[in-house]
């Protein structure tokens, strides 16, 4: 059991893994995946288990002189979108600490900011930490 919702492991495919992301995308899996294995960790990936759709209220019964009509069935539930969870056998990683402090590289040997890993940036671009300034 995880300390806190920062820290969170549990098994993926029969391996114990510490989380790095739950719910994501395939495109950002592979992100993911090309990222943390570049910086020389172990990935696991496992389908993220389907949402729990919300049964459909009963019809409420007729009254005593009311005819039952009847009613059309509901559309199906669209489909679940398909999502993953990643993680990394090395149990003490920590996706927030490793983004702060400075401890990912890009495979342009530049330091992961955040905004690189949470993809709204192609390039990450170096910046010098507030503490050094």
């Amino acid at each position: 059991m995880a300390i806190n919702k920062n820290h969170e492991f549990e098994e993926l495919n029969g391996i114990k893994c510490a989380i790095v992301e739950k719910n994501v995308s395939p495109q950002r899996v592979e992100f993911l995946k090309n990222l943390l294995q570049f910086n020389g960790y172990e990935v696991v990936v496992a389908a993220s288990p389907a949402p729990k759709a919300a049964q459909a209220p009963k019809p409420a019964a007729p009254a005593n002189g009311e005819a039952q009509t009847e009613q059309p069935a509901p559309p199906p539930p669209p489909p679940a979108p398909e999502t993953f969870t990643v993680g990394v056998t090395d149990i003490t990683f920590n996706p927030i600490n490793a983004i702060f402090g400075r401890s990912l590289r890009t495979p342009d040997k530049h330091v992961v900011t955040l905004a690189y890993w949470q993809q709204k940036e192609e390039v990450s671009h170096d910046e010098v930490p507030y503490f050094d300034k």
